[in-house]
């Protein structure tokens, strides 16, 4: 059964609020319905998406997400393997089944009322119109990094609250648009479709399937503005039984990443990701094409990546984790992948992943528990070209484990490189 918005008050003009529009029609869709959005712009708060319903936008359709507090309020959720304080997110999904976003529309997350931007990837005159509209900057190692808002710098300067500390939210609370959302939310939910949507424009991830299990993602878009800190396209964590195909990213961060916790306290919750099929998708510009980690502790396998497309990427295909991570990333294929343009690395497996001293363990600490080690082995690369890239394969192991990455097979690979390999503590990686 179809419920049109415009039933339940909807207005298409891109000014008036429509957020008790869409929580009625999909009240009513619920159990087993679809909500359309016909042609427009409509402007709504978030939307949760309930068991059976169907979303579905017209072909010129665009679900335009607002900004306020009073809609989006903090909650305790996870983003980057751990628990973390958030605003609720525009599109969101928590143990929903049979849930579809579909048709040719647009959403948009007004993404570029939240996001940071770091000063070196702008032109000059692109960063001095930032500061036209906010004078809100902070220093980092890399330079200027603009803040759109006055609540956002102040959460900068202040630093994160996490959740496990006393009174985190009130305290987080007077820096709220720091706690930037994901953009599309699904978690702990079954048979889920996203097809033919473009989604654009968001405060931090696009997508984000967390512990979700048969999913399809077919023939979507998403687009970020390469500046776009955190603007990753799709990250898979802890999900089984995935597909993601004909599907086209151009993103400010990772474009396909598949995740799966992080350090000992992901470990004590099981959830692989696993069983993943990645086919016939393109991504343009973003920090990597097709990216593992660097959040693996629950362990990944059974990934087959296949027929893609990936020019201008940072690195074309990506393995990172960092001592401290455990986990074991198993059983992936890798076969006829097509890369340009890749500024740095066309393949990377990598150890030395880390952020922050935060994100480092204690060396005395790794003698006690041999599980904070992880491991990448089993990976066969195959049928795969490149044509211009800085280094062709790299692989920075443990120094004192090297066996922490072994067993990768490239065969028939070809690759265009200022500099063809660098091959640093790691077992039997074999060119055929």
């Amino acid at each position: 059964m179809e419920f049109n918005i415009v039933d339940f008050g909807g207005v298409g003009d891109g000014m008036t609020s429509n957020t008790a529009a869409f929580r009625e029609a999909v009240s009513k869709a619920a159990g087993g319905g679809r909500v359309l959005v016909p042609d427009g712009i409509w402007l709504t708060g978030p939307i949760e998406l309930m068991t059976g319903v169907e979303l579905h936008l017209a072909d010129n359709a665009v679900i335009l997400f607002d900004k306020s507090k009073e809609e989006y309020p903090l909650q305790v959720t996870d983003y980057e393997g751990i628990e973390r304080i958030r605003t609720l997110s525009p599109l969101y999904a928590d143990h929903a089944d049979n849930i579809s976003v579909t048709g040719n529309g647009t959403i948009d997350g007004s993404g570029h009322l939240w996001r940071p931007v770091k000063q070196f990837k702008m032109t000059e005159r692109q960063w001095n119109a930032l500061l036209a509209k906010a004078p809100y900057v902070v220093d980092s190692k890399e330079g200027g990094i603009w803040m759109p808002t006055e609540t956002a710098y102040k959460g900068r300067a202040e630093g994160e609250r996490y959740p496990d500390e006393e009174d985190a939210l009130e305290k987080a609370a007077p820096f709220y648009d720091f706690y930037r959302p994901v953009m599309v939310n699904f978690k702990h939910c079954k048979n889920v479709r996203l097809e033919n949507v473009r989604i654009q424009n968001s405060p931090a991830w696009a997508v984000h399937l967390f512990f979700c299990e048969d999913v399809l993602v077919k023939g979507i878009n998403v687009e970020n503005p390469y500046h776009a800190q955190n603007g990753d396209g799709i990250d898979i964590e802890s999900c089984k039984n995935v597909e993601v195909c004909y599907s086209n990213f151009h993103v400010g961060d990772d474009g396909i990443c598949i995740k799966s916790g992080k350090n000992a306290k992901a470990r004590q919750i099981p959830g692989k990701s696993e069983n993943i099929h990645i086919h016939h998708c393109y991504v343009g510009q973003s920090h990597g094409g097709f990216v593992v980690g660097s959040e693996m502790s629950r362990g990944v396998r059974n990934i087959l990546v296949e027929d893609c497309t990936f020019i201008d990427a940072d690195v074309g295909v990506r393995f990172k984790s960092a001592l401290g991570r455990g986990g074991v990333v198993e059983d992936i294929t890798i076969r006829r992948i097509n890369m340009v343009n890749i500024k740095e690395e066309a393949f990377i497996f990598t150890m030395a992943y880390v952020h922050s001293i935060m994100d480092y363990v204690v060396e005395d600490k790794l003698n006690n528990d041999d599980s904070d080690v992880p491991y990448f082995r089993n990976i066969n690369i195959s049928d795969c070209n490149c044509v211009n890239a800085k280094i062709g394969v790299k692989v920075n192991g443990l120094e004192d484990i090297p066996e922490a990455i072994s067993d990768i097979t490239f065969e028939n690979v070809k690759i265009k490189a200022e500099i063809p390999d660098e091959l640093v503590a790691c077992r039997n990686v074999v060119f055929l």
